[in-house]
């Protein structure tokens, strides 16, 4: 089995951009793991891009099968909306890399052994990761700034101190510097994993 390299951090530190940087480094044999959801794709979207965009019936089917290996739901205005990873996308010949939070983190545990699962997390100070949440939302055509208070309020219980330091083959990576710099820090961790 390869490594699997998980980017964690709270809202606003910077994970989707350093997925993205890190895949432009064409790095050999890290093929990227694309999440499951349920909710509707929205118009600059592209299946297998952001997500893979499926209904409850396959997601219901998928579970049957034990083939979730984390799945969360979310209560919405427009019904329940629910993101879950696959094992069918994560195969022996390969290292993968994919976003997740702490509970991917622990499900992987659970499905994989622990040497397996390389966990970098992007910290970023409270205010600055803040400010960035609300500068992001403010470009949204109906800003929703009490969903920005109550991630940033999860975030607090998801990732508390406790919790991150059970995680073995953690590397915290200070996301307030430039992208370059982290993805540079970054890509040295997955190049040290993969040598080993």
């Amino acid at each position: 089995m390869g490594k699997i390299f998980c980017l964690i951090g709270k809202s606003g530190s910077g994970k989707d951009t350093l997925f993205n940087h890190l895949l432009k480094r064409d790095i050999p044999c890290l093929e990227p793991v694309v999440t499951y959801t349920t909710r509707p794709r929205r118009a600059n979207e592209q299946e297998g891009r952001e997500y893979h965009f499926t209904d409850e019936k396959t997601l219901e089917a998928l579970e049957r099968d034990g083939r979730v290996i984390e799945k969360r739901t979310y209560h919405t205005v427009h019904g329940d909306w629910s993101y879950f990873i696959c094992e069918t996308d994560i195969k022996e010949q390969n290292d993968y890399m994919l976003i997740g939070t702490p509970d991917v983190v622990e499900k992987l545990y659970e499905r994989y052994d622990e040497d397996t699962v390389v966990v970098i997390y992007l910290e970023l100070p409270d205010n600055e990761r803040l400010l960035r949440c609300i500068g992001r939302e403010s470009q949204q055509t109906s800003p929703n700034y009490s969903e920005v208070c109550r991630r940033y309020l999860a975030d607090e219980e998801d990732f508390s101190a406790s919790r991150i330091a059970k995680y073995k083959n953690i590397f915290r990576v200070d996301s307030s510097v430039s992208v370059e710099d982290v993805t540079e820090k970054s890509e040295n961790i997955i190049k040290k994993f993969r040598q080993l």
